[in-house]
């Protein structure tokens, strides 16, 4: 194994440009959520522990060991992506390796090490060619068995052949979290772990010396994975990694291109050669990167850049089963279509008189690149598994995608989740085949967002509505969330809680059963008083299933349910 110790830490820090003396923190989410857990301490440099922080502390807390600390958000992607350089050096080394996870590597011994002299030249070639070329400092650990590697890893050790029994034998039942490379999974080995401490196993030996029947039988698959390492086994031979050069195309445009038609014409020979790049290596992509720079005029906008040599880019995903991800044809499309989004919203935000009549271009492109992303062996592409694969998806794909080269990329939208509170927050609109980026994270905890299941549909504007008691007066829901009256009747437009929505025939329908009021209030600390509003689920005799809420003492249909 080889392991970039606190690489959390290190490729946040890579990513912002900062020097490694920097005290730094990674805030993310502990595992198992909960209110908070954004900020709370995931990773820490080991010049930020030496001055007291540790991981588990709050953001307050880290700043009150530490204030000069440098606190960073989370990324998955971010340390995957910064720990590709590691990769690279590594296999300079070892022909094939596995990613275990961002910041270790598993590699088999026995060949290499014959080939460098010894294991104990092997470690050290490996942490000279990671030093080398990257900068980062790293340690390599040897042994028999997944958990006995990881952990001679940690401590820079090599443990002799048949030793990985007695390496692990006193060590805490809790170690074996550092062998799981899914973050998913670490809640559980914890748990476990916890679990078997209390029952008295609390040494990896302890664990290792119970009958294996009975493990399974008592603990599941997890504690038969847990005893098979506890044992120094191995739970599988490292998948080797199939070194692959950046299929990745570019070209200068000398002189720069004051069109978007003139850049697309660049783009076709590009789209060209990357598609046989791909096609000649048996290759599909999963993701389609488009770069391009501009040269000497201001865009005036955060989203397209600012001064010369702005760089814009966007990924594109490509999950068509062509040769390649996607013909050349359709590649080019993607770049015209991306080129005609940033330079039009450009030339927007510079207002009338920017360019000429028909030409959205503000800014001439200097540089133009393409470059494919999560390759992978086109045979992986594969039918549906149940059901007869007719074709019907991939026909529909195309017929969208003829219609977005007829009118353009943003004409054909697609929902996507993210998360949210309300119902109108909760989804958002990305062109059809575009990543759209990252948006909120369904994931995360949003206190105060509305129970399961989520409503079936929205009218385009919320319908207003009246909400009656059995008096026929108006409930109102005051500050301290009491109700004037129990909701018996809503009048709304007919067809304001279905799915056609613009209805104008106002009717009153009994309510036959009610939930609620939720309160939601966000950003109450802002200078406007932020959104402020009280949901009311209500079944109607009509069969109708409505989602209600209250801004300012008035109703309006918000959502429906099925």
């Amino acid at each position: 194994m080889l392991w970039v110790p606190d690489w959390p830490v290190v490729a946040a820090l890579t990513a912002a440009g900062l020097d490694a003396h920097v005290p730094a923190a990674v805030l993310g989410a502990r595992s198992g959520g909960g209110a908070g857990a954004g900020h709370t301490v995931v990773a820490v440099s080991a010049v930020a522990r030496a001055q007291g922080v540790r991981r588990g502390m709050r953001r307050r807390q880290a700043q009150e060991r530490c204030p000069e600390v440098a606190l960073l958000p989370a990324d998955d992607a971010r340390d995957a992506r910064e720990f590709e350089p590691v990769a690279l050096a590594a296999e300079t080394v070892v022909a094939g390796l596995e990613v275990a996870r961002p910041g270790l590597l598993l590699l088999p011994a026995g060949g290499a090490a014959r080939y460098h002299g010894s294991e104990l030249a092997l470690a050290q070639a490996l942490v000279g060619a990671v030093a080398a070329r990257t900068g980062h400092e790293s340690q390599v650990g040897v042994a028999d068995g997944l958990l006995a590697a990881v952990l001679a890893a940690r401590e820079d050790a090599v443990v002799p052949p048949g030793g990985s029994a007695a390496f692990l034998a006193d060590r805490p039942v809790g170690e074996l979290v550092h062998a799981v490379c899914d973050p998913a999974g670490v809640a559980a080995v914890r748990e476990a772990a916890g679990l078997w401490w209390r029952l008295g196993l609390r040494t990896l030996g302890d664990l290792a010396a119970l009958p294996g029947a009975s493990v399974q039988a008592r603990f599941g698959d997890l504690g038969a994975w847990a005893q098979r390492l506890a044992r120094g086994e191995d739970l599988r031979p490292p998948a080797r990694r199939r070194v692959e050069e950046d299929l990745a195309v570019a070209e200068e445009l000398d002189p720069p291109a004051l069109r978007v038609d003139v850049a697309t014409f660049a783009a076709r020979r590009l789209a060209t050669a990357l598609h046989d790049l791909l096609a000649s290596r048996g290759l599909a992509c999963g993701r389609l990167r488009i770069t391009a720079r501009t040269a000497g005029v201001d865009l005036g906008g955060d989203d397209v850049g600012g001064a010369e040599g702005a760089v814009l880019e966007r990924v594109w995903r490509t999950d068509d089963a062509a040769a390649g991800g996607m013909s050349a044809a359709r590649i080019t499309d993607r770049v015209r279509w991306q080129l005609e989004g940033w330079l039009t919203a450009a030339s927007a935000r510079r207002g009338p008189g920017a360019g000429g009549e028909g030409d959205p271009v503000v800014a001439p492109i200097a540089h133009l690149a393409l470059a494919a992303e999560d390759v992978v062996p086109a045979t992986t592409h594969q039918p549906g598994l149940w059901g007869a694969d007719a074709g019907e998806g991939e026909r529909a794909r195309r017929a969208l995608g003829r219609v977005q080269g007829l009118l353009g990329g943003h004409a054909v939208l697609t929902v996507e989740l993210q998360g949210g509170r309300g119902p109108r927050d909760r989804v958002r609109l990305v062109p059809f085949g575009s990543d759209g980026g990252a948006g909120r994270d369904p994931g995360l905890p949003w206190p105060g967002a509305l129970p399961s299941p989520a409503p079936a549909g929205l009218p385009d504007e919320p319908v207003p509505a009246r909400v009656l008691d059995a008096t026929g007066r108006d409930v109102v829901v005051d500050a301290r969330l009491a109700m004037s009256g129990e909701p018996a009747a809503v009048a709304c437009a007919r067809d304001g809680g279905g799915p056609r929505g613009g209805g104008v025939v106002q009717d009153v329908a009994t309510v036959t059963g009610w939930a609620g009021p939720w309160p939601l209030a966000e950003r109450w600390w802002s200078a406007d008083g932020g959104a402020r509003r009280v949901y009311l689920q209500a079944v109607l005799d009509d069969g109708r299933a409505l989602l209600l809420a209250q801004t300012g003492g008035l109703w309006q249909v918000e959502a429906f349910y099925d």
